[in-house]
């Protein structure tokens, strides 16, 4: 089995290269086969096609993102630590482009929805921060596909324009704009009532069995209503 698995990650780790060297028309069975020191029967028998294989890549791929997220600890401040992420999102897409299109820029198989599941958990606690801590002006589903839209938006148009052509302080710029959105700098009057309705909701978890599931799904309908009450 060890040796199974170190032959299927030199593969991965073959096929991730010549990605990033000669892009998707460099993969090639034959490449990869003479990259990774093994025969093409052995890429059938461990992915069954290319498919598999570059399936196997963007897993990977997740694999390697999410660890650099869980590499990342949080500060004093949840709004900087969103900045970071996002900073983090894009940083990797540019590193890892011809990865990242396979990642972010098809629709998500099957064996991939675990990986993008808990790239959006984590985006979650980042965002859940910022509501407990008062500063967050939507609902936090609202923020989350805003801040995850725009993040995966913005890597995939810089990957797709040429290095040359490329806007170094666009990221930076769209960041922001996102940032104003859907936060406010630390309150100094008192909570709107999306304010108050985000942050309830960003708190309940820690008291479990406060509510029957019937009354939490009511009260999270009720509270989530009240969260989109100033986007109307």
């Amino acid at each position: 089995m060890a040796d199974r698995e170190e032959v299927r990650q030199r593969i991965i780790d073959a096929t991730t290269q010549l990605l990033r060297d000669k892009g998707r028309e460099g993969v090639t069975t034959r490449t990869v086969s003479a990259a990774a020191g093994v025969q093409a029967p052995t890429l059938y028998r461990l992915f069954t096609d290319m498919n598999g294989l570059l399936e196997a890549v963007a897993a990977d791929g997740f694999a390697r993102y999410l660890a650099s997220k869980d590499r990342q600890k949080p500060s004093g401040d949840p709004v900087d630590d969103l900045r970071r992420g996002w900073d983090n999102h894009v940083g990797f897409g540019l590193e890892n482009p011809e990865q990242y299109m396979l990642m972010f820029g098809r629709q998500t198989p099957d064996a991939h929805r675990r990986s993008t599941e808990r790239s959006m958990e984590k985006l979650r606690l980042l965002v859940e921060r910022i509501a407990a801590a008062g500063r967050l002006t939507v609902g936090v589903r609202t923020a989350m596909d805003m801040m995850h839209a725009a993040s995966v938006g913005c890597t995939l148009n810089l990957i797709r324009t040429p290095q040359e052509q490329r806007d170094p302080a666009l990221p930076g710029r769209l960041r922001e704009a996102v940032l104003a959105a859907i936060t406010t700098e630390t309150p100094t009057g008192p909570p709107s009532v999306t304010q108050r309705a985000v942050g309830l909701m960003a708190v309940l978890d820690d008291v479990p069995g406060l509510y029957t599931p019937g009354e939490r799904a009511l009260l999270d309908e009720l509270l989530d209503r009240a969260a989109q009450s100033s986007l109307s």
